[in-house]
């Protein structure tokens, strides 16, 4: 299964144009006196604060979605409430005129005394409890009312203090993206195309080493058969290949990393968290001599970037920015570790 889903994916990839390729030889120019390798590790570094400010700006994103909806179930709740407190009222209302036109008449023990029927005088006195005991219930119900309609007004306007304190952050967030992206657009335009295509050259190398190193440690030792719901979110990833990472982008016209891993799996009936720090706190971890199709592969010591496998040593990811979702090595970045979102198990520990 794994080797037809990876088939499939390259097959997709080359139809594409995404499927890396070595670059053509070119010298390896010093920009400045700046080894190529330190531009390479600077270009790498903005690249990953990029992503990093990304996964932060989708967290907040999250945050904000989830309390525009908290804002609009209290404003519901509250307007009901409301609604209540004004058909209580108008309840303690009619109470009130009643006792008022009631109130010239003798007391409930005169009456009795005085009555011809005592029994009937006794009968009319049970009404008149009932009916006080009414009037109680029905001031009790308004005192709840009015209680809950102050306790929902505050939460209400706590919450949309919230909301708005979360907006400003949303933007800050945004403004951080976008300084860390012209950082890169910056270093990029400063170099000539025989420097780019060296610092490329060198960053493929590196990536071709760790690739060789990973798979030469023995992880991953059996690419395993997916579940149906793995394979459904390999397949929806395949049909995403050649689409361009944007970020916080959640498709379906494009992606970033963790907006792509969510959505492969939320397609496959497993809804899981927005961003890849959350993905790698909250779903069950596997160690990396386990992975199968469908397994996330977090990167980075802060899981700032997450790719699918599909097996053989392979990942379907949306790299960065400027780049199309592609099949790559599962050693392109640093590799944290693994993730499994439809584990029944509690989550394995990795080995050493």
């Amino acid at each position: 299964m794994s080797g037809r889903l990876l088939r499939l994916a390259c097959t997709a990839a080359v139809a594409v144009g995404t499927v890396l390729a070595p670059l053509p030889a070119a010298a390896v120019p010093e920009p400045g006196g700046r080894p190529v390798s330190e531009l390479l590790t600077d270009l790498q570094r903005r690249y990953r604060e990029a992503e990093q400010a990304t996964e932060t700006y989708d967290a907040t994103e999250e945050k904000l979605t989830r309390q525009r909806a908290e804002v609009e179930r209290l404003d519901k709740e509250l307007a009901r409430t409301r609604i209540s407190l004004d058909d209580s009222r108008s309840a303690a209302g009619r109470l009130a005129r009643q006792q008022y036109q009631n109130s010239t008449e003798i007391s409930s023990y005169v009456r009795l005394l005085l009555a011809r029927d005592p029994q009937q005088a006794l009968d009319e006195g049970h009404v008149i409890g009932q009916v006080a005991r009414e009037r109680a219930l029905t001031l009790g119900r308004l005192a709840g009312t009015e209680k809950r309609a102050d306790e929902l007004a505050r939460r209400a306007r706590k919450a949309l203090d919230d909301q708005l304190a979360l907006a400003e952050r949303q933007k800050k967030d945004r403004d951080a993206v976008r300084k860390r992206l012209r950082d890169v657009e910056a270093l990029l335009v400063s170099l000539t195309p025989e420097q780019l295509a060296a610092v490329a050259r060198l960053e493929k190398d590196g990536v071709d080493q760790a690739q060789q190193r990973f798979l030469a440690s023995g992880a991953p030792s059996d690419d395993g058969k997916p579940s149906g719901g793995a394979d459904r979110a390999v397949r929806y990833a395949v049909r995403q290949l050649g689409k361009p990472y944007r970020w916080g982008a959640q498709g379906p016209a494009s992606y970033d990393c963790s907006g792509l891993t969510s959505q492969a799996w939320r397609h496959a009936g497993t809804p899981i968290p927005r961003t890849s720090q959350e993905q790698w706190a909250r779903l069950p971890r596997i160690p990396l001599n386990r992975l199968r199709p469908g397994d996330l592969v977090l990167y980075f010591p802060r899981a700032t970037h997450v790719a699918l496998y599909v097996g053989n040593g392979m990942v379907i990811q949306a790299p960065r920015t400027g780049e199309q979702i592609k099949v790559s090595p599962i050693a392109s970045y640093p590799i944290l570790g693994a993730v499994r979102p439809n584990a029944t198990q509690p989550p394995a520990k990795e080995a050493g």
